[in-house]
């Protein structure tokens, strides 16, 4: 026996007492266990997904898996487990589940949490933690933090530790509650060793009835469609809380005829090419001198924030026109800009009230004649005409990839291509467009996301765009990908380092530190992890790479070296 065999079996001998003080009160067998139940009513609730990496405090939360409907995917990290139910969730709308062991296993997910958080996203992140009479002791066991719920509570709709095996449907009918009803965030429940192995055959497995989101007061839709058919430039702004409503957003942009601003997560809710659709150009300075201009701004579902309103970071978004706000959180209605009229409800039910109320009465005519379609044609022509080369290179990728894959999902990371499709790429149809560089604003998160999103809509294309330097955050969850038979395309954008950064840097009289980072061989690795792997160059070459990663059942990787690339080929 060498000496790693030896402590392998003394780590084991050392926690076998910790897993066992459950078990030693309540016979796992004997019964189903509070595990064994949670699996079930997951189940129930709809669930056929779950993340995670098995562990010591969490093997017990896997005993019913194998008898159950649930596919599990295994990630190569928790952070990984966090973007993978981020991205399912995206384009699913149902939440992302996942299973993660105490201590590090949380403090590993926490940025994927805080990712979802910021970005309103559905998230069900089920923990383990030590047992009941360890809480708070401070004695060193095993993954121990001084509150593991206080930690997360920050960037949760709540985090609750189930301290009674009674508790469990309750506590998850108030998670799924969060995730129908309210403002979609993360719910952490971490669950005690004791209580996990506790006996829970006497709990029912039956769900709750279901929650609906809250819907608009007629008096507060009345007095709104009154302030709306009365204005001369009307304007609608709108976000990713509307994303479920795009037919009724079209209806009443085009009744109105007003032009529309989309923030990132919203990209599709009006058809690309529509011609009232700004795009998601609210930070340049063609935009805001529109929205200063009208008279009437109708914001829904949108936190008007720094991430979609002021990327340029200086403040110089402004709304002078009477504000509407609806959002499905009461607190939002008061946050950033002070609002005329605000409204708190679902998206969908306050459009669809407000075409009801417009639909007897006919168009409104007293707006301005080069309002509308007009105004939006002469600002996305002046927005096109002020972009860089490097812009408009990224563009045509982008372009290319839609045009060979016109149903493609495309996950972001922070890079530059995705900066750029940010301000001029528009989506065919919602929950095909996101990225990470909007909320929490973090690298690493596209190709997990895009393994999430594959597992969502499988009989889409789904492209993750990420840089050399985002990759390297978490370039092994290729093998999870392989593993699972998740055959995601990889769009590789290579500039040696992290450009953008570099060029801020720069522009600031800053000698740049750090950003010129060691590149290693992409291809040589991805083709270790058993993915297809293509260094292209140009068009021809990218659009044969991406007809053939249709055809496999294992990620493809495409290197693009900025570089090298050559816009038209030969």
């Amino acid at each position: 026996m060498n000496l790693l065999e030896s402590m392998a079996i003394d780590a084991a001998k050392n926690l076998a007492p910790v897993l066992a003080q459950g078990a030693a009160l309540h016979p796992v067998r004997a019964t189903r266990t509070c595990g064994e139940v949670l699996v079930t009513l997951l189940e129930n609730y709809g669930v056929d997904l779950v993340f995670g990496i098995p562990g010591v405090h969490t093997v017990e939360l896997y005993r019913g898996l194998a008898r159950s409907t649930l596919r599990h995917i295994s990630p190569r990290h928790e952070q990984g487990a966090g973007f993978m139910a981020d991205g399912y969730a995206r384009v699913t709308g149902k939440p992302g589940v996942c299973l993660i062991i105490t201590g590090p296993g949380m403090t590993n997910i926490a940025t994927a949490m805080a990712q979802a958080y910021a970005d309103s996203i559905p998230m069900l992140v089920i923990s383990s933690v030590n047992a009941r009479r360890q809480l708070g002791s401070g004695n060193g066991n095993l993954h121990e933090l001084s509150s593991q719920r206080n930690i997360f509570s920050g960037i949760t709709a709540f985090s609750h530790t189930l301290m009674c095996v009674e508790d469990l449907p309750m506590v998850l009918a108030r998670a799924f509650a969060v995730f129908d009803s309210a403002r979609p965030r993360p719910v952490h429940i971490e669950i005690p060793l004791d209580i996990i192995v506790a006996p829970a055959d006497h709990l029912s497995t039956r769900i709750s009835a279901r929650s609906s989101k809250p819907c608009a007061a007629g008096d507060r839709i009345a007095d709104i469609a009154q302030l709306l058919a009365g204005a001369k430039r009307p304007l609608i702004l709108a976000g990713g809380g509307a994303v479920s409503a795009g037919r009724e957003l079209q209806q009443l942009a085009e009744y109105l005829q007003a032009p529309t601003a989309l923030t990132i997560n919203a990209k599709g809710l009006l058809p690309a090419r529509h011609p009232l659709l700004l795009g998601s150009t609210q930070s340049s300075e063609a935009t805001r001198a529109l929205v200063c201009e009208a008279d009437v701004v109708l914001a829904i579902g949108t936190e008007l924030s720094e991430t979609d309103y002021d990327t340029v970071f200086d403040g110089g978004f402004r709304i002078p026109g009477q504000l509407i706000r609806i959002d499905i959180e009461a607190a939002q209605l008061a946050r950033n800009y002070p609002a005329a009229k605000a409204l708190m409800s679902d998206a969908k039910d306050a459009l669809l009230k407000l075409m009801q109320k417009f639909s007897d009465t006919p168009a409104p005519v007293g707006g301005e004649a080069n309002w509308g379609s007009a105004r939006v044609a002469s600002l996305r022509k002046e927005l096109s005409a002020g972009l860089d080369d490097q812009a408009r290179m990224h563009h045509r990728v982008l372009e290319l990839i839609r045009d060979t894959l016109p149903e493609s999902v495309f996950v972001g990371d922070s890079t530059q291509v995705v900066y750029t499709g940010n301000l001029t790429f528009d989506a065919l149809a919602p929950r095909t467009w996101f990225n990470s560089s909007t909320g929490f604003g973090t690298l690493g998160y596209a190709l997990p996301a895009a393994i999430g999103a594959k597992l969502g809509r499988e009989g889409l294309p789904v492209v993750c765009l990420i840089g050399d330097g985002g990759m390297q955050f978490t370039l092994p969850e290729l093998a999870s990908a392989v593993e699972a038979h998740v055959p995601v395309i990889v769009l590789l954008w290579n500039n040696l380092g992290y450009g953008e950064i570099k060029k801020y840097m720069e522009n600031r009289d800053i000698t740049p530190i750090g950003v010129d980072i060691y590149t290693p061989d992409f291809i040589a690795i991805a083709q270790g992890f058993g993915c297809r792997a293509h260094h292209v160059s140009g068009q021809k070459e990218l659009v044969a790479a991406l007809r053939a990663a249709t055809q496999v059942n294992v990620p493809t990787v495409i290197e693009i070296s900025e570089a090298e690339w050559v816009e038209q080929d030969n």
